[in-house]
């Protein structure tokens, strides 16, 4: 069953947060992940304004969404947004396809 990493992220130093960027990628696909939306257009339609960058990433399994987080490779790609940014990261379990 996929599951699905939210992010949500303020950022304060857009250089330090685009090292960081351009590492997660292949971090991401290593555990099978993959970007459905990063940083495009948004629009809050209930609820405070949103104005963090936001993100979603699918993984075929909850299991690999969070090997990927506790990864050597994405910790080394995180501490280069230590100070960068203040995220926020959730991963939310889909639901099963048989049970539509």
């Amino acid at each position: 069953m996929s599951a699905y990493l939210l992010i949500r992220v303020e950022v304060n130093d857009l250089d330090r947060y685009r090292n960081y960027m351009a590492l997660t990628p292949a971090a991401i696909a290593k555990y099978q992940g993959r970007f459905i939306a990063r940083g495009g257009e948004s629009v809050t339609l209930e609820g405070p304004q949103e104005t963090r960058r936001l993100a979603i990433v699918e993984f075929p399994t909850f299991q690999l969404a969070r090997e990927f987080y506790d990864s050597p490779e994405y910790q080394a790609a995180k501490s280069l947004r230590d100070g960068a940014c203040q995220a926020e990261f959730v991963v939310l379990e889909g639901l099963d396809p048989s049970s539509s």
